[in-house]
């Protein structure tokens, strides 16, 4: 199975201004995740795809080459990671590389390691869409999570309101991501998001840390800071 290693990296941040290339901790944000898919795959099958000179800079610093800069239609508030993800697939179609599998690294998790990713592939096969990375969520529609009704009224989510115990509840799920890991022909058929065939990997909450406000980047500093 040919894997590409996919980090998306735009330059436009507005939660955290110039985020990918932010040092945290000592280093560039997406250093944690150049760091991570190296330890699983050659530079060759490492793809950092980013409209941003200036992070492909700081990337091509640590001795990954950037293999293009993305087309400014791909770098708006409103492209989707489909379309990059596809556009990056095409890239190398056309120079004869076909990828069975592509693993998406968002660089904003960066205290996600490379045996999440092993864990993650190894629950991988052919016949399924994507494995993607969970942690339990925080909120429980059986338990917690409400809804309006006609009348306006509150009303539980989901099920009928019995559970009075948020352990006897069913246990829910929440994309933390971290790490998908996808089948190319199931990309090419639909987006992410109409996949059915989906397993997951749990993730413990703590390293779940996804980085869009300041508050999340005190927070991964802070985690950072305990681990060493």
């Amino acid at each position: 199975m040919k894997t590409l290693y996919v980090i998306p990296a735009r330059g436009g941040s507005k939660g955290i201004p110039h985020k990918n290339i932010r040092p945290l901790a000592g280093k560039p944000l997406i250093g944690y995740s150049v760091d991570v898919a190296r330890q699983l795959a050659d530079d060759a099958d490492i793809c950092v795809t980013t409209d941003d000179p200036a992070i492909a800079a700081v990337v091509e610093a640590m001795g990954l080459k950037v293999p293009f800069l993305r087309p400014a239609e791909l770098a708006t508030d409103k492209s989707g990671t489909y379309e990059v993800l596809l556009h990056a697939l095409d890239f190398y179609e056309q120079r004869g590389i076909h990828y069975d599998c592509l693993v998406l690294l968002q660089p904003t998790s960066p205290l996600r390691t490379a045996d999440d990713v092993r864990r993650a592939m190894a629950l991988y096969s052919d016949d399924i869409d994507m494995v993607v990375t969970v942690k339990e969520a925080a909120s429980n529609p059986y338990y917690n999570c409400y809804e309006t009704d006609a009348d306006g009224y509150l009303t539980i989510s989901k099920g009928d309101g019995s559970f009075t115990r948020r352990q006897d509840a069913p246990k829910v799920w929440e994309y933390n991501g971290a790490v998908y890991v996808i089948n190319t022909a199931s990309l090419r058929r639909c987006p992410l998001g109409q996949f059915r065939r989906r397993r997951m990997s749990e993730m413990d909450a703590a390293r779940s840390v996804d980085l869009d406000t300041e508050l999340d980047w005190l927070v991964a500093e802070k985690m950072m800071e305990s681990l060493r």
